[in-house]
């Protein structure tokens, strides 16, 4: 009997009957090595037009100053940090499926880890983007640095809730981005070895010296697993230390300590669903559906079902613990958020994160390539509502009612923040254009074991039991990269 280490009734991790390590690299490689296609340029052409946007935008609020911005004297955050929570959010799942998945060993990541990092480090920047913004003087961002003696008496306080996003956004960017670089590195090599005249030169000062050599191939193991190690915390305290900004204050509707786990989990629900709906595209655009599966679709469809129902009882909680605590001004800052003149936002965020990811309970809609990259996008809209609810609505009426207002964004508001959005998609459209979104180093581990391939073969040696065997062919029906009628001739 032949020897495996993986069960005939799991799933398979990369479909195909011929697939080779030759084959896997062509496949991966193939958007690098060769001219864009239209839908490409589509796409490139749409993303720089709102990067341009988002250039002008912000060159018009640091020409003018943040007074072009809704901003009032009640209401003096608005859409600028609720750009910046949503993207810090949006960065979360790179750094989960990358890290904490590789600790517990979950194959399935080595498929999607390489374009979720890729997504963090390009969304941290986006996020980025909103402090410096928000500074006004950009020109003295400087000061947030622990600077020496000989600048003066200038110190940087630690209390303000800008100095702790400083520090949390800048480890979280750097640990992120030496990960991510650390698993291109054998791929890199892959490029330069098949590449010739400058692009082989290029390739190999980016290779860093990749032999291939088992002492190397056992440092890079070595290494990052160190580096998940560290990310691992980051997953938790990035998050975390973005919703002190909030829990911290005294304000009715942020001053509470259910904050903390509720964004994180929030930050992992709005990631996964931002890496459906890059990776929903990039597999039929890439040619990429042996690799990225109906298995990763459906297991982070799942996950998207765990975070949202997690999203909901907080926000339960939330009601719940402003009616136990007895302080009127609690009690009507959540009233208000439901009722108030912000309802209709309030009641977009319910729906998108709370009734619309429950559809995936329904195996139907989990296994359907356009639900789940309809019902990611909506998820990702209703977590923008939620971070403006939380801020809007908890500042535009305080304790004075003469000095409650509506906040009314902006066209800079909205240009800085859609153009964010063209500004991700230009990082992330160059990145498959000149590394692989794939991380073929990692997925060539599963070809001997949890291919379909390697599975098939099994199956031919007729030494496995019947009912096994019936059970894998019928969890096939739902790939849609799969040919069941090569199962018929067995």
């Amino acid at each position: 009997m032949s020897s495996h280490s993986e069960s005939i009734i799991r799933e398979p991790l990369i479909t195909g009957k011929d697939i080779t390590y030759a084959q896997i690299t062509n496949d991966v490689l193939f958007p690098v090595e060769n001219k864009p296609n239209k839908a490409w340029w589509i796409g490139f052409i749409v993303a720089c037009l709102g990067a341009s946007l988002w250039l002008v935008s912000i060159s018009w609020t640091f020409w003018y100053g943040i007074g072009e911005w809704g901003l009032n004297k009640t209401v003096g955050w608005a859409w600028d940090i609720t750009g910046f929570v949503w993207w810090v959010g949006i960065g979360h799942a790179g750094t989960l499926i990358s890290a904490v998945l590789l600790l517990f060993r979950q194959n399935w990541r080595n498929s999607i880890n390489r374009s979720a990092e890729a997504m963090t480090i390009f969304a941290v920047i986006c996020a980025a983007c909103y402090i410096f913004g928000h500074m006004g003087r950009v020109w003295l961002a400087y000061w947030t640095l622990p600077l020496p003696n000989q600048y003066g008496s200038l110190w940087v306080n630690w209390n303000s809730a800008l100095m702790m996003d400083v520090f949390a956004i800048s480890t979280y960017f750097s640990v992120s981005l030496v990960f991510w670089y650390t698993g291109l590195l054998p791929d890199i090599a892959s490029i330069r070895d098949r590449a010739t005249g400058l692009r082989r030169r290029i390739y190999s000062i980016c290779s860093f010296g990749w032999t291939g050599s088992v002492k190397t191939w056992q440092r890079f193991e070595t290494v990052s697993l160190i580096l998940a190690g560290i990310s691992t915390p980051l997953v938790l305290s990035v998050h975390t230390i973005v919703s002190f900004d909030f829990a911290t204050s005294l304000e009715p509707g942020w001053h509470t300590t259910i904050f903390p786990p509720y964004f994180v989990a929030g930050a992992i629900f709005s990631g996964f669903a931002m890496v459906q709906t890059l990776l929903l595209i990039a597999r039929k655009v890439l040619g990429l559906e042996n690799y990225i599966t109906m298995f990763h679709i459906e297991s982070m469809n799942k996950i998207i079902i765990l975070t949202g129902s997690i999203v909901g009882v907080a926000y339960i909680t939330e009601f719940f613990i402003a009616w136990y605590s007895g302080v009127e001004y609690e009690q009507y800052a959540f009233i208000n958020r439901s009722t108030g003149p912000y309802w209709w936002a309030y009641w977009s965020m319910m729906t998108c994160n709370v009734i619309t990811p429950q559809l995936f309970w329904f195996k139907k809609i989990r296994l359907s390539i356009p639900a789940s990259w309809v019902l990611s996008i909506i998820v990702n809209i209703g977590m923008w509502f939620e971070r403006f609810v939380i801020i809007v609505t908890s500042l535009h009426r305080d304790y004075i009612p003469s000095s409650w207002v509506m906040f009314y964004p902006t066209w800079v508001d909205v240009g800085i923040f859609v153009g964010s959005i063209g500004v991700f998609f230009v990082m992330f459209l160059l990145f498959i254009r000149v590394l692989p979104s794939v991380a073929m180093a990692e997925v060539k581990l599963l070809l001997k074991t949890s291919s379909e391939q390697s599975k098939l073969k099994l199956i031919k040696e007729g030494h496995l039991d019947p009912e096994q065997v019936e059970y894998y062919k019928e969890s096939l029906t739902k790939f849609d990269s799969v040919e069941l009628a090569d199962y018929d001739k067995v």
